[in-house]
C-alpha cells in the first residue's frame, strides 16, 4: 500500500500513528506529496480531484480517501476494534467525537490559510476569528471529557493529539496549554508513545 503524505499534515499524521499502533506500518510505503491553495498539482488531482492529503492507494490500485476512512480500513485490516469500536453506542460516540476533531482541524487549517496564504488586502479577520473560536471552544469540550483523556488509545485520542500538535506547530502562541491544563497533561503523556513522538511535525 502507498500513503500520500506531508510531514506537516495533521491528517496524514493521524494515519501514520494508526498504522504504527495497528502494526501495519511496515506494509505502507509513504509517498511525499505537496498540495497548497491556489497551486495546481495535476498529477495528484488524477489520484483525487479533491487534492487533499492523505490518500491510501491499495495494492490493487483502489484509492481510499479521508484520514478517518483510512484509519477505519487499517483498523479492520488489523482485526477490527483496536482503534474504532465495531458496534454499539460507543462506536457512535467515537465517530461523533472524531467528527468534532476533524472539524477543529478544518477550522484551524482555514485560519492558517487566511493568515498566511490569502493576500493581506483580502483577508477577512472576523471570518478567521470565528473559525478559531470554533476550534478553541471544541478544546474546552474535550478538556471536560476526562473519560476520553484516560481510556485506552483510540481514534479520538489520536485525533486529539493531532489537533494539539497542529496548534503547537502553527499557532505556537495561542496559549492552549495554560487554558486547558488537562489537555496539556494528556498531550504530555501521549508524547511518551513512540507513534506520537515519531510522527511529530517538523519545526515550524
Amino acid at each position: 500500500m502507498k500513503l500520500t503524505f506531508s510531514p506537516a499534515s495533521p491528517f496524514a499524521r493521524k494515519v501514520r500513528i494508526a498504522a504504527i499502533e495497528t502494526g501495519l506500518i511496515d506494509r505502507i510505503e509513504f509517498t511525499p506529496a505537496t498540495v497548497a491553495p491556489g497551486q495546481p498539482n495535476e498529477e495528484y488531482s488524477k489520484i483525487t480531484p479533491l487534492k487533499k492529503l492523505p490518500v491510501l492507494i491499495l495494492d490493487n490500485g483502489d484509492v481510499i480517501l479521508d484520514s478517518y476512512v483510512i484509519v477505519e480500513y487499517l483498523d479492520e485490516l488489523a482485526g477490527g476494534g483496536k482503534l474504532i469500536p465495531t458496534s454499539g453506542p460507543d462506536r457512535w460516540k467515537v465517530k461523533s467525537d472524531h467528527s468534532l476533531l476533524q472539524g477543529m482541524l478544518d477550522s484551524m487549517l482555514l485560519c492558517r490559510y487566511e493568515g498566511m496564504v490569502r493576500p493581506e488586502p483580502l483577508r477577512w479577520q472576523a471570518w478567521s476569528d470565528d473559525h478559531w473560536k470554533r476550534a478553541w471552544a471544541s478544546m474546552a469540550r474535550f478538556e471536560n471529557k476526562p473519560e476520553v483523556l484516560s481510556r485506552p488509545l483510540d481514534i479520538v485520542q489520536i485525533g486529539l493529539v493531532c489537533v494539539l500538535g497542529y496548534a503547537d506547530f502553527r499557532f505556537a502562541d495561542c496559549g492552549w496549554r495554560k487554558a486547558y491544563p488537562k489537555l496539556d497533561a494528556f498531550h504530555q503523556k501521549m508524547l511518551e508513545r513512540p507513534s506520537v513522538k515519531i510522527s511529530a511535525p517538523p519545526p515550524a
